[in-house]
């Protein structure tokens, strides 16, 4: 997990293998399914992940909350 700051976003990873992003929120943590690789390095490089987070991997994929 890197840790990330901006709007509700305190962590997120990537398991390219399983095209799984997890993300840890303010509210909690979710696993979203289907992510490509090219967009978890256009995440975590973004200057503003939480945009990048709230305006297309959180409306494009599909989610599920994990703890």
């Amino acid at each position: 997990m890197t840790r990330l700051s901006g709007g509700e976003l305190r962590a997120a990873g990537y398991v390219e293998r399983k095209r799984l992003l997890v993300a840890e929120l303010s509210n909690g943590t979710f696993e979203y399914s289907g992510v490509t690789a090219e967009t978890w390095r256009r995440f975590a490089g973004a200057p503003s992940p939480w945009r990048l987070f709230r305006d297309n991997i959180d409306v494009d994929y599909p989610a599920k909350r994990a703890r």
